[in-house]
């Protein structure tokens, strides 16, 4: 069975990895956005950094945060630098895609060790 956004997600996931086997541990997330958009700028994929996307409550606009990264207009990337992926994590990038059109975030966490989640919130589910 196939992933959704499965070819995009392993690009992602094997530039994570080339980023991180480059840079190591303990740099500010910072670096590693600016890292991760470089490398994906270069292999031809469509980013963007820090794209403000609104929230809304029963349709009133009631706040707004910042992507780290969009890939594609189709993937939400949320980068971490913490000694491991926490469940709040993993509950902000899911309310992140509840809160856009993309149905799949990667939750890339470059600690001590590189790990990675991948979440699905399908637009069938949203609203």
């Amino acid at each position: 069975m196939e992933l959704l956004h499965q070819k995009l997600t392993d690009a992602i996931i094997k530039t994570f990895y080339e980023v991180y086997n480059e840079l190591g541990y303990g740099f500010l997330e910072k670096v590693y956005q600016n890292s991760m958009y470089l490398e994906l700028k270069n292999k031809g994929y469509q980013v963007e950094a820090q794209k403000m996307i609104k929230v809304y409550y029963k349709g009133a606009e009631v706040g707004e945060y910042y992507a780290d990264l969009i890939v594609e207009n189709l993937i939400i990337l949320e980068l971490k630098a913490a000694d491991s992926i926490v469940k709040d994590f993993e509950n902000q990038i899911l309310n992140y895609l509840r809160s856009t059109d993309c149905e799949v975030g990667l939750l890339l966490n470059f600690g001590k060790r590189p790990e990675f989640k991948r979440k699905i919130f399908e637009n069938n589910r949203k609203k």
